[in-house]
């Protein structure tokens, strides 16, 4: 049942990050095609405001279609909307924590300026602050890196269903996703914020920015097989 938890708890984290650029997307007006909470064969949806919601197969997060025949014409659009589109992701995920880091305080001291703001604030900050500090140790010992199967199993390990624990998880897990996303290396949200900006300054980089997500969707995807060889062995150990 804790791994069944902690499962739903980052397919919940994810779907927010979805949510969020869902949201930035809507407000900066590029159109959507599809959302979905979940990934693969379609089980339910519905339309509105010129987007499909549906709600697919695999409970695992979700996705943000938008509205363009193809990457180049997505690259087309203006700076500033691509900019908001990709950080209103991370940003989801921030406020999240902080809702979350908000209500638990609220429920352990009452509620107060302090309790309801600005210790949550000072948390989120401080959680933000150790994972980029402990960012260049998993380049020094890419050993210690994990995937979800080992946040799933770790978790589950250290929070079983006490709720307490599965919400300071949550706070922890909100901002790691935050800042790994916002790290600059495509295709990340960080990655796109930078590409946007460095066409802004010289515009033939945007030839470059296709090959470069293919690059990175390869690297991305090799470290999460590495990751998840790394979990494998951790748990059969």
């Amino acid at each position: 049942m804790a791994y069944v938890l902690m499962f739903a708890v980052i397919s919940l984290l994810i779907l927010i990050h979805e949510i969020g650029h869902l949201i930035g997307a809507k407000l900066v007006r590029i159109p959507i095609s599809q959302f979905s909470v979940g990934f693969g064969p379609k089980l339910w949806g519905f339309h509105a405001g010129g987007t499909e919601y549906r709600l697919s197969a695999i409970p695992l997060g979700g996705y943000v279609l938008p509205e363009v025949a193809d990457v180049s014409e997505f690259t087309r659009l203006p700076a500033s909307k691509r900019i908001l589109f990709a950080l209103a992701g991370p940003m989801g995920n921030v406020l999240a924590a902080l809702l979350v880091s908000s209500l638990v305080h609220v429920a352990a001291s009452g509620f107060s300026l302090h309790s309801a703001l600005l210790a949550p604030l000072a948390g989120v900050w401080h959680a933000a602050a150790q994972v980029v500090e402990s960012l260049p140790k998993l380049v020094q010992q890419p050993d210690r890196l994990s995937g979800i199967l080992g946040i799933v199993a770790l978790g589950g390990q250290y929070a079983g269903t006490n709720v307490q624990r599965i919400l300071d998880i949550s706070i922890l897990l909100n901002v790691n996703l935050a800042v790994f996303n916002l790290l600059p290396l495509p295709p990340l949200d960080g990655g796109k914020i930078m590409m946007c900006v460095l066409q802004k300054i010289f515009e033939p980089l945007r030839r470059l920015e296709i090959p470069l997500a293919i690059v990175g969707w390869v690297l991305l995807l090799s470290l999460m097989g590495y990751a998840t060889v790394l979990d494998i062995h951790r748990i059969a150990a």
